[in-house]
């Protein structure tokens, strides 16, 4: 096609389903004489994250402080952690027992019985650090409690949820019913780092993280 310019949804959707820098979408399209339409990316990326965070207004006092992109950052990390942990710890009944996400870090309660090996807590950081690096999609879809479960969708099934719940995907890695609201793509996201973890209770354990910035 002959347009002057590439919309800014598409270069919004190259962005948020591939990682695809919109830098970069414009650098390619300056080559070949078009232009981007910046002012629609911007205008679909605020309306995106707007719906994200509106669908977790309700939800801030079950962990997030509040939808600053930090804190969207720090919470699809979270994401990331869960999964990170049943795998390396080979453990997939390990489940969220509780969580508190700031701008500044993350704290994630689970159920093991013991404390991380040195050893495990790296292979943990390795694991969610190379997500990161994959620049994954992160989809919300809504659907049934029970296509949750088919799905295989991580929840607390005992929760009281309504006809329909939202599922977050993180690429193929991690899939959680969740409200929200969370990054386009884990290319937004740092350096995932654990600070600190300890036991709080008999079979619970305590993480807590970071997300440092990426060396430019």
């Amino acid at each position: 096609e002959n347009s002057p310019k590439i919309e800014g949804k598409d270069a919004f959707l190259l962005f948020q389903s591939f990682g695809f820098p919109v830098e970069l979408t414009q650098e390619l399209a300056c080559e070949i004489g078009v232009e981007v339409d910046m002012d629609g990316f911007k205008n679909e990326y605020e309306r995106h994250r707007k719906v994200s965070a509106a669908s977790a207004k309700k939800l801030f006092k079950g962990g997030l402080s509040d939808a600053s992109s930090e804190t969207q950052c720090l919470h699809t990390a979270t994401h990331l952690l869960n999964e990170a942990l049943r795998i390396v710890l080979k453990k997939k009944d390990i489940v969220q027992r509780g969580s508190n996400i700031t701008p500044e870090r993350l704290r994630f309660d689970f159920n093991f019985d013991r404390a991380l090996t040195p050893e495990e807590i790296a292979a943990v950081e390795q694991m969610v650090n190379e997500q990161i690096q994959k620049c994954l999609p992160v989809k919300r879809t809504e659907m049934t409690v029970d296509e949750a479960k088919a799905t295989g969708a991580q929840g607390v099934f005992d929760d009281k949820y309504g006809d329909t719940v939202s599922v977050y995907n993180v690429g193929d890695f991690s899939a959680e019913i969740c409200g929200g609201p969370h990054v386009n793509n884990t290319s937004e996201l740092g350096v995932f780092k654990i600070k600190k973890q300890k036991g709080i209770a008999a079979g619970v354990r305590r993480i807590r993280a970071i997300l440092e910035k990426k060396q430019s």
